[in-house]
């Protein structure tokens, strides 16, 4: 593998987390401070409170921002998280001593502002210390000043850094990367967690529409790179749904048919449910259910949107056992089961931070039982899809190969590993187990 270990640990300028190229030209409106609401909205992920998508929404909706200030809003709050170690070395550089978590959170938006968006300093500088309280404008003006007319040499000297620190991640996650995949591709899946994830189009065949986008992606049909802003009219129509390729694999492995019960147990918000509808052309039942009664109705908006009509929704947990009533029930199960996230990284930023060495015993305890849970569910002859977003083995492989040992009546028909850094898409694995 070649690799470029110099890569500058920065994104490319052509696109900041979904936001447009106006975002680099940015002018801060007098009557709005954009700051402010990063500011709250990471005092808020900082304490435990959502995900950093729920929260920019929130904090969006409650400083009534513009779509513009919304793009801003959104940039620095995800630029913040996936640099976040190594804006606190920078941070480090210029201020010994302790920081309370307000001026370290002020000071990181100022920062990335400044080295990163390439926002102009006086209103990077400004619009930061003013959103912090009294007692720490002085330090923040100070620090933001100072970065402002060094910046070469504040980034010169991130080249001294060690790789998980120069691209923001844990270290026992940079370890566990390098064991398994050797330095070179740790460092390249690492810096491709930095890179803003790119948007993709899957075209609904069920809209009964032609298809609107061009330049389909190559040996993966039906999706499409949507550069620049989302085609919302599109999506309200139910004629495209913004999906990454990677949740094919698991479709395709199952392979429904017209005319089959399938379920898809852990459904919301309906993505993999659409294309097993689509492949079933609306014809049979697909039973689409999920632990949480809150995403149901986000799930049926979606699946009414992209003009399902087979679809069935519930709510279950498959953490208990199934009714009576799905014994035996189901041609196919698709289970895209709760896990780490190690595989989308580069789109679920906030996930590294929120990820534990522990969670790699834990979350197979949790994977298992589900699995478990569906055995009795699928029918003699039928199969079960077994997926995650997951790269790490005790999540995926290793789980299977304890599974099939205690199950003789299940065979591994075929299993894939999908590597973000490799395939050039999010990370995710499947696993088609035929029953006898």
């Amino acid at each position: 593998m070649s690799v470029d270990l110099s890569s500058s640990p920065w994104p490319k300028k052509r696109s900041i987390d979904s936001t447009t190229s106006l975002v680099l030209a940015y002018h801060v409106p007098a009557q709005h401070n954009i700051r402010r609401a990063a500011h709250a909205a990471l005092h808020a992920w900082g304490n435990g409170h959502d995900y950093a998508e729920t929260l920019v929404e929130r904090h969006a909706q409650r400083y009534q921002l513009s779509a513009s200030d919304r793009g801003l809003l959104n940039a620095i709050i995800f630029g913040v998280l996936r640099h976040r170690r190594v804006l606190d070395a920078i941070i480090s550089e210029m201020r010994r001593g302790k920081l309370d978590n307000d001026a370290r959170d002020l000071l990181r938006i100022g920062l990335f502002q400044i080295l990163i968006l390439n926002i102009a300093d006086h209103a990077a500088v400004n619009e930061t210390v003013d959103a912090g309280k009294s007692n720490i404008r002085g330090l923040l003006n100070a620090c933001l000043r100072r970065a402002a007319g060094q910046k070469a040499k504040l980034l010169e000297a991130l080249d001294d850094l060690p790789p998980a620190e120069l691209y923001s991640h844990p270290d026992w996650l940079y370890k566990r990367w390098r064991k398994h995949y050797g330095a070179d591709a740790a460092i390249v899946l690492m810096q491709w967690n930095q890179e803003p994830a790119e948007n993709y189009a899957r075209y609904n065949p069920l809209s009964k529409q032609p298809c609107p986008l061009e330049n389909p992606l190559p040996d993966t049909p039906g999706f499409y790179p949507i550069e620049g802003a989302v085609p919302m009219k599109l999506i309200r129509d139910g004629i495209i749904y913004m999906q990454d390729p990677a949740t094919r694999h698991c479709v395709e492995m199952l392979s429904p048919t017209p005319g089959e019960i399938i379920l898809d147990a852990c459904a919301a918000p309906g993505g993999k449910a659409a294309l097993i509808a689509a492949a079933m052309e609306n014809q049979g039942t697909l039973v689409a259910t999920d632990s949480n009664e809150k995403r149901l109705p986000r799930l049926r908006e979606n699946l009414e949107r992209l003009h399902i009509t087979c679809a069935e929704i519930s709510q279950h947990d498959w953490l208990e056992v199934a009714p009576d009533a799905w014994r035996q029930h189901f041609d196919g199960i698709l289970l895209d089961v709760p896990c780490s996230n190690s595989g989308v990284l580069r789109r679920r930023v906030d996930a590294r931070w929120r990820m534990l060495p522990k969670d790699l015993s834990d979350l197979p305890v949790v994977q298992r039982k589900i699995l478990e849970n569906a055995v009795p569910c699928v029918k003699s002859g039928g199969r079960i899809v077994y997926s995650t977003c997951s790269i790490e083995p005790e999540e995926n492989s290793i789980l299977i190969k304890r599974f099939l040992v205690d199950h003789p009546e299940f065979t591994l028909i075929t299993e894939k590993q999908i590597l973000p850094n490799v395939d050039q898409t999010d990370g995710a694995y499947c696993a088609l187990l035929k029953k006898s």
